[in-house]
């Protein structure tokens, strides 16, 4: 097992990702973890000169190119694995003591057809401010209660940007990531979908550092919908030979998935003035459409609240994120800002496609060290079950150009 983690200007976070990562108990003898660095990036390669690392650990330097992304750092890390399978984690990362091993186990059980295994991904910073709290929930909510529904209705399941582990071969065949792409664990999974491999999700927690500042988090979250557009887009050019590959319901889970995600933080403005209705005011679309069709729109509208709202409640109903149920009836405060990252994403689709603005982390990781997230356990303290079944998950994301 290989696992790469990709590092950039890390000074505040580095000697404790090597600890974290330290702890993790699998035989040293079958594991190496390489430290993924870019030749110009002093602040990360002195972070990492004052730690003692372990032999299983090295660092990787990327040399200097135009571009400057993690998917380019990770193919040309690529080439320097010995492992079989390769994972990824990032800086602020503390992942379970034993998911290395189940995943591993889960390759092993499996027939070659399983390319890549996602695990769960969670905060430890859960507590330090309102941002952190929401931001907490929508993970709950995406990780345990709507990508196995996705999974299990057999569509092609987005994948997360960290705690991925793939079969190199797989890997290899489909030429790595797609550097070009700031969301490239969208476009892979995917590429993996379209040609035939799938994914399958693994109950075992990473936990990580929630962006839990404004400004920061409305950058981020510009790049995930930024590339989210690319995905789509780059995917799209051929959306015949798209439909063929993956069939008539799992094309339509695409265009929900990518296409519902774009438009619903763009067009949310519009959405939102449907609150004045209940309030005794008129919807300026109200005189074109008349009350034949706004009362089902209002209806409409209402009801996803209702279920949004529902969903929230479910995903944090457990005992590791019972102290979060409060707060899910303050989301509606809180996904204005994805609109504003959305129209901010949309501007540097036209601007700058390939940009990576980079999260500074370490700023909230103290309570890493208690972190509950790590536990092997669901939200009702019992073992967790995995949550895609041999024959079900498929991966979704972004082909690179070589692929297509």
């Amino acid at each position: 097992m290989s696992v790469l983690v990709p590092l950039f200007r890390e000074r505040e976070i580095a000697a404790r990702l090597v600890t974290r990562l330290d702890r993790i108990d699998y035989p040293r003898e079958l594991l190496e973890i390489c430290l993924v660095v870019e030749a110009d990036d002093d602040v990360t390669r002195a972070a990492l000169d004052a730690v003692d690392l372990s032999p299983h650990m090295r660092p990787i330097v990327v040399p200097e190119g135009t571009l400057k992304t993690k998917p380019r750092a990770l193919n040309y890390a690529l080439d320097f694995c010995r492992g079989t399978l390769i994972g990824i984690y990032d800086a602020e990362d503390a992942p379970a003591p034993d998911q290395i091993t189940r995943i591993v186990e889960r390759f092993h059980s499996r027939g070659p057809e399983l390319a890549c295994v996602q695990a769960v991904l969670d905060f430890y910073n859960s507590r330090s401010n309102w941002i952190a709290r929401c931001f907490a929930v929508e993970y709950a909510a995406w990780f345990r209660v709507i990508l196995p529904g996705v999974a299990r209705l057999g569509l092609v399941t987005p994948l997360g940007g960290t705690s991925l582990f793939f079969r190199r071969t797989v890997l290899e065949e489909l030429g790595g990531w797609d550097a070009h792409n700031v969301t490239e664990d969208a476009d892979l999974g995917i590429r993996l979908a379209r040609h035939g491999y799938r994914t399958e999700f693994i109950g075992s927690v990473t936990a990580e550092e929630a962006n839990c500042r404004i400004w920061p988090w409305v950058k981020q979250r510009s790049r995930w919908l930024k590339g989210y557009m690319v995905t789509w887009l780059v995917h799209m050019r051929r959306p015949v030979r798209l439909f063929r590959q993956l069939g008539a319901w799992r094309f339509l889970g695409v265009q929900l998935l990518f296409l519902g995600t774009i438009s619903q933080f763009l067009l949310a403005p519009l959405l939102w003035l449907f609150w004045l209705v209940p309030f005794g005011y008129a919807h300026p679309f109200a005189p074109a459409l008349g009350p034949a069709e706004l009362v089902p729109l209002v209806s409409v509208f209402l009801t996803s609240e209702a279920i949004s709202l529902a969903v929230g409640l479910y995903a944090v109903r457990g005992p590791e994120h019972r102290h979060l149920a409060p707060w899910v009836l303050t989301m509606q405060f809180y996904f204005p800002l994805a609109t504003l990252a959305a129209y901010r994403g949309l501007w540097e689709l036209v601007t700058c496609p390939f940009y990576w603005d980079k999260t500074e982390h370490g700023l909230y990781d103290g309570a890493a060290e208690e972190a509950p997230a790590v536990s092997q356990s669901d939200d009702t303290g019992s073992p967790r079950e995995d949550t895609a079944p041999a024959d079900s998950a498929r991966v979704v994301p972004v082909p690179s150009r070589a692929a297509l």
